[in-house]
């Protein structure tokens, strides 16, 4: 009798671990569809997010977390023109995207960014705390991802809204 206790327990933890793992990795993405604002970057001269044109987009999103956003896409814009006409982000820092999503490598691109990649500010405050960053590469490939800005961190970690952040939205208060 106890070996069957045990072998049931076995089993059920092998198939709850088997579950929480589907949800982790898989279950909670959709594809993110193309458009004509798919990937934004925010202008020098207006602040604004204004779109880019891209091409073979390929993006990943999440209702379950704001980090979860990761694309992939082609750009003609050369990196002279990006860097002339975008803002450009020093402290950039890829997010692993799912093993399934493989034209996305956050090593890859983050050890790219110190060498001949360029991050962009796609859209600040994509959600409260949260900015959409862009990595174009000389050759034109993209990606961009979510990461939680300065704002984000002091505010998720409990404390009060600095001065110089935006304030709160009221549905987060």
């Amino acid at each position: 009798m106890a070996r069957v206790i045990i072998v049931a327990m076995l089993l059920s933890a092998a198939v709850l671990g088997g579950v929480l793992y589907y949800q982790q990795v898989y279950a909670y993405y959709d594809e993110v569809q193309a458009n004509a604002d798919a990937v934004m970057l925010t202008s020098v001269s207006t602040g604004e997010a204004e779109p880019i044109v891209v091409q073979s987009f390929e993006g990943i999103d999440a209702i379950s977390s704001p980090l979860r956003y990761r694309a992939c896409f082609e750009s003609t814009l050369s990196l002279a023109t990006l860097t002339e006409t975008f803002v450009i982000v020093d402290n950039a820092e890829p997010r692993v995207a799912p093993g399934w999503f493989d034209c996305f490598d956050a090593v890859q691109i983050g050890a790219d960014l110190r060498t001949d990649a360029i991050a962009f500010m796609g859209i600040e405050n994509v959600q409260y705390g949260i900015d959409r960053i862009v990595a174009v590469y000389p050759d034109g490939r993209g990606y961009a991802w979510h990461q939680i800005n300065e704002c984000g961190e002091v505010v998720f970690d409990g404390n009060p809204v600095p001065e110089d952040c935006p304030p709160l939205p009221e549905s987060t208060e």
